[in-house]
């Protein structure tokens, strides 16, 4: 299995000659009044693509035009439940929902704990917890004899052992590491403590998963004073976290390659 680095939570995934994608991203203009313009490249996929799958309808990890544009004429697009709910509840979710819409991506709808499968690939939903209350999974792809965790950017939450117990163990998980505080319209009051796991969480997280490799996502791209801010340093401290407790991590630039094998038979 080789696996790019798309920027922020994107990941392409090619495996025997297939390709698939999570949280592919290039367009995040309807997040610009709020936190303005990307700070990091974000990579379109190099299509076609066989499997697309989103961890949620946030515009940072759905973008109906990318997608639309990378999925084959017989490619599948796999997304969480619709939300439902008063306009203000359903308000983050909203613009990825008409895009996809416009786009003629109905999807097929999968909830935790299911499992599909498409070419060499077979994608699991897991649970996630999302910051603001929108409907998120998490997803376990397994190809090629190699099986990676996508965590999108769910918090912190007591899954992590259920997941490891019925999909690991893990050749690498892939994990969000800013910590960030927010400051939306749609959710007032805000919070004052992370919408997504910090680096000591996400790092705590990778040990419970039982992983040979760990490695930091959505990080460094988004970032505003007042209104998104992540902790200083993600990808360092998580890395720094990591090692305390004895867990190997890989920090991948946008664009950058990983190669996974089968881990050695004991």
């Amino acid at each position: 299995m080789r696996i790019r680095s798309l920027g922020w939570a994107g990941l392409e995934i090619d495996a025997d000659g297939h390709k698939a994608v999570i949280d592919a991203v290039v367009d995040m203009s309807g997040l610009e009044k709020y936190v303005g313009p990307p700070l990091t490249p974000l990579l379109a996929p190099d299509g076609p693509v066989d499997l697309a799958m989103v961890t949620h309808l946030h515009d940072d990890h759905t973008d109906p035009v990318t997608l639309a544009a990378a999925l084959a004429g017989d490619g599948l697009f796999l997304r969480p439940a619709p939300m439902t709910g008063s306009p203000l509840e359903v308000a983050g979710t909203a613009m990825a929902e008409t895009g996809l819409a416009a786009q003629n991506l109905v999807g097929r709808v999968v909830e935790p704990w299911e499992s599909v499968d498409r070419g060499p690939f077979r994608a699991t939903a897991v649970p996630a917890v999302d910051g603001f209350g929108d409907t998120q999974v998490s997803w376990v792809l397994e190809a090629d004899g190699v099986r990676i965790f996508h965590g999108g950017d769910t918090v912190f939450h007591g899954y992590w052992w259920h997941i490891a117990m019925r999909c690991g163990p893990f050749d690498a998980v892939f994990l969000p590491t800013n910590g960030v505080i927010c400051t939306f319209p749609h959710r007032t009051p805000a919070s004052p403590l992370p919408a997504d796991m910090t680096p000591q969480q996400a790092a705590v997280a990778a040990s419970l998963l039982n992983t040979r490799l760990a490695v930091p996502i959505h990080y460094d791209a988004l970032n505003a004073e007042g209104v998104y801010e992540q902790v200083d340093d993600p990808s360092g401290s998580f890395v720094a976290e990591a090692a305390r407790l004895g867990v190997t991590t890989r920090v991948l630039a946008p664009g950058e390659l990983l190669d996974l094998t089968p881990a050695p038979a004991h």
